[in-house]
């Protein structure tokens, strides 16, 4: 065989095996050779947190190395992810966030920062609908019920609320249901604020599922409406708030995983690939399904899509209800 035959062959056969492979490339994705940090911008106990601490466990398991859960909560969520913002760009921080991350530039107080503009949007993680909880110390069974007692009571009733998103729509029901005396208290996680709606120290609550779940099967707190489009699985017998006749309450809320702006395409890429083969252990699809919620896995892009068209949803709404 000459020698330009046999290099031929040689590069020929290189290609075959290359083409032969096709789980080669995957082999070759990005992962962690140290731990990783996965910031929650929340106290401990809220759907966020569970969230978090659901993937990480299997993302340690996939990649060899641990995915320590960070709790820093305050400030709107602002402290946690400046965290992130600042952090190098180089996967091992990163920081899981809902909605709300969208309107922390409306803020008052936090100077128009934009988390986003120093953020790489990699995938949500999962989605839940949210909902509207009470205490179940309270004499009402439907959230109608709720607002016609608010307008009767001898007391202000009262909103917890543990993020801004909950304050606009606190500030939306105050107006649009006649209740101009609603006292909204200002909570730095959902924990605390499930301990004050079993005492019924405050009334009311607009938050997520997961937190309340257990508190409502063991009947200390009340869920008057999931705020989704459709019934949540985990509540079939709770309806929608389009079906309790208040479908301006709608929110479904997504838990998306970011990371410091400029970060590689191939550590995003293979960050998500890793979460995506994460969500598929039985465990953790457990864990979120226990919290109402289900895994929700996709592209960098559609991601960014979906956080441009909350950014815009939301915008409109902070327009008529400015946060104070």
């Amino acid at each position: 065989m000459t020698r330009q035959r046999q290099t031929l062959f040689t590069v020929g056969a290189l290609l075959a095996a290359a083409m032969a492979s096709p789980s080669a490339h995957a082999q070759a994705a990005w992962k962690p050779d140290r731990p990783v940090t996965l910031v929650v911008p929340y106290s401990a106990g809220g759907g966020t947190d569970a969230t978090a601490r659901a993937v990480s466990k299997q993302l340690g398991v996939l990649w060899g190395q641990p995915v320590v859960v960070e709790n820093m909560p305050g400030a709107d969520g602002l402290i946690g992810t400046r965290r992130v913002m600042e952090a190098k760009p180089d996967g091992y921080t990163l920081l899981l966030q809902v909605p709300a991350i969208v309107v922390t530039k409306y803020t008052p107080g936090l100077k128009g920062i934009d988390p986003l503009a120093r953020l790489d949007p990699l995938t949500a993680v999962s989605q839940s609908p949210a909902a509207i909880v009470a205490s179940a110390r309270l004499p009402v069974r439907t959230f109608a019920e709720f607002i016609a007692y608010c307008k009767t009571a001898a007391q202000p009733c009262s909103l917890a609320s543990g993020e801004s998103l909950a304050r606009i729509s606190a500030r939306q029901l105050a107006a649009e249901a006649g209740i101009p005396n609603l006292i909204v208290v200002n909570y730095r996680g959902t924990g605390a604020i499930v301990t004050d709606l079993i005492s019924n120290n405050v009334n009311m609550a607009f938050t997520g599922i997961t937190a309340a779940l257990p508190h409502y099967r063991a009947g200390t707190l009340k869920i008057f409406a999931t705020q989704g489009r459709q019934r949540a699985a985990v509540l079939p017998e709770v309806p929608t708030t389009a079906e309790a006749g208040f479908p301006q309450f709608q929110s479904v809320t997504w838990f998306g995983l970011f990371a410091p702006k400029g970060t590689p395409a191939a550590v995003a890429n293979g960050i998500v690939a890793a979460l995506r083969e994460a969500v598929k252990d039985a465990d953790v699809q457990k864990t979120i399904a226990a919290a109402g919620a289900e895994p929700v896995v996709n592209s960098p892009a559609e991601f960014a899509a979906q956080v441009r068209e909350e950014s815009e949803r939301l915008g409109a709404l902070v327009k008529t209800y400015p946060l104070e």
